[in-house]
């Protein structure tokens, strides 16, 4: 079984792992004509509370 001769630095490592990186997350923009806010694909705006074209949260409207 191969096994490495010398510990590999960290520097080695790091470069290595500099591909791994986590993507941020999609964030769309909410298709109600009066909102328009940034939101995350497949959940409610949480602006206005639409989903979908329908309303799905009961937002006080002050």
């Amino acid at each position: 079984m191969a096994v490495p001769k010398r510990k590999t630095s960290k520097s080695k490592v790091r470069k290595r792992r500099t591909h791994q990186k986590t993507a941020g997350p999609n964030v769309s923009v909410c298709p109600e004509p009066d909102c328009g806010e940034p939101k995350l694909h497949h959940t409610a705006c949480p602006d206005c509370g639409s989903y979908k074209g329908r309303s799905v949260l009961n937002l006080d409207e002050e």
